[in-house]
Parts: structure tokens; C-alpha cells; sequence
């Protein structure tokens, strides 16, 4: 998603309208940004001289929080689906397989997860590649951290990792770019991300996501694996749901806390060949007839654990097999 860019702000005057803010009490904020400073010097040994001259750098991005409300996941799945799942991105998948199928080999071997999984996810974060945003992820953090009071926390959390990044990694904070909610590179991970679970695939001393194909799906595979994927295990199959047991199946907690057995014994009707005490879950998704329902497993779980959401976790599901039935027929 690209956005323009909004007007400048200096860092004093944001900084005085974050103290009048809070002196009016019209939000809860976790810290300032001089708070946030005085932190990073004392539980990281940040010089401060550095860090008072970097966010003087720094730009408050209002467009940024008009689109932080206004989540894709949030269309009705038929929606969601006819956006991300197009011809185009499955052709590109192809070639993308084609293209990285050394990496992509080497990462099922040692982590466990299928390609067309990692190729999937690519595909819809970034379209391969092609659109790792425009968004410096400095002023995208700093704008949320600061300005974006539900998740204020979250986010100077993710830029407390970010710097961290920057010190660990020898780059210029000003420069890595990314998504509007600061996630970066080739499979667009949030700084905290980065630091657990990126890896360098191409052993070249670096754990470069944005420009190394290698290392970012050794890193996708490596997060999917870190969240417990099951090698060679299903993800979702589609099911019947007892009509007056609907309600109560989906109060469920939405992980695969129950199995089969107890499912069915509270109204699901699945004849798939999983054993009894299979750990699932129920997924309901809204087509355009109405509404299909399919048990999940761990694996769709986990892929769960990438973004929040069962339109996404579906979405790159069903890319993932598009693309390893066209890879059959064009290996």
C-alpha cells in the first residue's frame, strides 16, 4: 500500500503537542518520546546526543494513522480472496519457485515448511519482492509509538527493537524503508520479528531480509517453524456444521485446543482422515452463498501466528495451492 506523504512537523513542536496531550489528560500513553530517550540510554547505553539529533530527523507520518483502523483482513473473505488470489499472483508465484528453488528446497529440508507456503506468503506481503513499501520504518514507528494511543506500546516497543537493529546491524536508521506499520523487507517482518527469528540462509554474515531473497525465505520458513509447523501435516479441510450446533462451535477459542472428537460431539460433522485426537479448531468464512465452514489445524494456526486473521491464514492457504498445482504441471 502506498500513501502520500504528510506534512512536516518539527520534533520540538511534536514534542510540545505530545506534553500539552498529556497534560489534558485526552489519552493514556505508556511514555514521551523524551521518556522513551532517557529509556534506551539507560537500559541500552544509547548515546543521547544520538539519539536527540536523530529523531530531530524525524517525521510524523498523519497519513499513516487514517489507514491504522482500516484493515484489509476486515472485508468479507469472498472479498479478501478475489484481491489477493489473481492469476497474476499465482504466475508470479511460479516463476518465483522456479527462480528461488535452491532456497526454497533447502528451507523445507531443514525447517519443515512446504514452498508453496513461503512462496505464498511472499507473494501476498510483497508481492515478491516487488512492493517492500515506501515508508521509512523509523518515522513509521515513531508516528504509531507516539501518536496512535491504542497500540502505543506495541509500537515503541517495535522501535525500541528497531534501533537495536540499526546498532546490531550497522545501518543507518534513517534508511531501511518499509510498510506504514513499520513491517520490513522481503516478507515484512516487525523489528521484534527480526531480532527472534531472522536468519542469514546465505551464510554471508548478514541477516539482510530486504534485498536477499536467501535469507528472507530462511527467515519466513524459520518464524513459520519457530511457531510450532508440523512437517508434512494438514492445514484446513473444508466441513459440515450441524445447523443448531453453529452458535456454541463458533464461541470456540479460536485455536486448535479441542479435538476432533470433542468437536463432534458438539456438532461438527467431519468424515476427513484424521485421527480422533486431532487438535482443531472451527473456521467460518463468508462467501458469497453464505457461510462455509472448515477445520483448521496447527499448521493453519500458525500461519495465523504471521498476521492475526483467518482471511489472511486462508489466503495464503489457498495461494499456496494454486501455485503448487500449476508448479506440478510447469516444475
Amino acid at each position: 500500500m502506498r500513501l502520500t506523504h504528510s506534512p512536516f512537523f518539527s520534533p520540538f513542536l511534536l514534542l510540545g503537542l505530545l506534553l500539552i496531550a498529556i497534560n489534558e489528560a485526552t489519552w493514556a500513553q505508556p511514555n514521551t518520546l523524551e521518556q522513551f530517550i532517557n529509556n534506551m540510554v539507560t537500559q541500552h547505553h544509547f548515546d543521547p546526543q544520538y539519539l536527540t539529533q536523530l529523531f530531530k530527523q524525524v517525521k510524523i507520518k498523519n497519513n499513516i494513522l487514517s489507514v491504522m483502523d482500516r484493515p484489509g483482513e476486515a472485508k468479507p473473505w469472498y472479498q479478501y480472496r478475489t484481491a489477493l488470489i489473481t492469476p497474476s499472483r499465482i504466475n508470479q508465484g511460479l516463476q518465483f519457485w522456479k527462480q528461488q528453488a535452491a532456497s526454497l528446497t533447502k528451507a523445507t529440508a531443514q525447517y519443515g515448511v512446504p514452498a508453496e507456503i513461503v512462496i505464498a506468503i511472499i507473494g501476498i506481503e510483497t508481492s515478491y519482492g516487488d512492493n517492500t513499501g515506501n515508508f521509512k520504518v523509523i518515522e513509521s514507528l515513531t508516528t504509531l509509538g507516539f501518536h496512535y494511543p491504542r497500540r502505543a506500546e506495541f509500537f515503541q516497543g517495535e522501535l525500541e527493537a528497531f534501533l537495536l537493529i540499526t546498532r546490531e546491524e550497522g545501518l543507518d536508521p534513517l534508511q531501511p524503508e518499509g510498510s506504514y506499520a513499520g513491517a520490513m523487507g522481503i516478507g515484512q517482518f516487525m523489528p521484534t520479528s527480526y531480532r527472534k527469528y531472522a536468519v542469514d540462509f546465505n551464510k554471508d554474515g548478514k541477516r539482510n531480509i530486504w534485498t536477499s531473497f536467501e535469507d528472507a525465505i530462511g527467515s519466513v520458513a524459520n518464524y513459520l517453524h519457530q511457531h510450532g509447523w508440523q512437517r508434512e501435516q494438514s492445514v484446513i479441510t473444508p466441513t459440515k456444521v450441524r445447523p443448531d450446533a453453529i452458535d456454541q462451535l463458533l464461541s470456540l477459542k479460536f485455536e486448535p485446543n479441542y479435538t476432533l472428537q470433542e468437536l463432534a460431539q458438539q456438532g461438527l460433522s467431519y468424515n476427513g482422515n484424521e485421527p480422533p485426537n486431532t487438535l482443531a479448531m472451527i473456521i467460518d468464512l463468508k462467501t458469497e452463498l453464505g457461510t462455509a465452514y472448515w477445520v483448521g489445524f496447527k499448521n493453519f494456526y500458525v500461519i495465523t501466528r504471521y498476521n492475526r486473521s483467518k482471511n489472511y491464514a486462508m489466503a495464503v492457504y489457498q495461494l499456496a495451492q494454486e501455485i503448487a498445482h500449476l508448479y506440478s504441471l510447469n516444475p
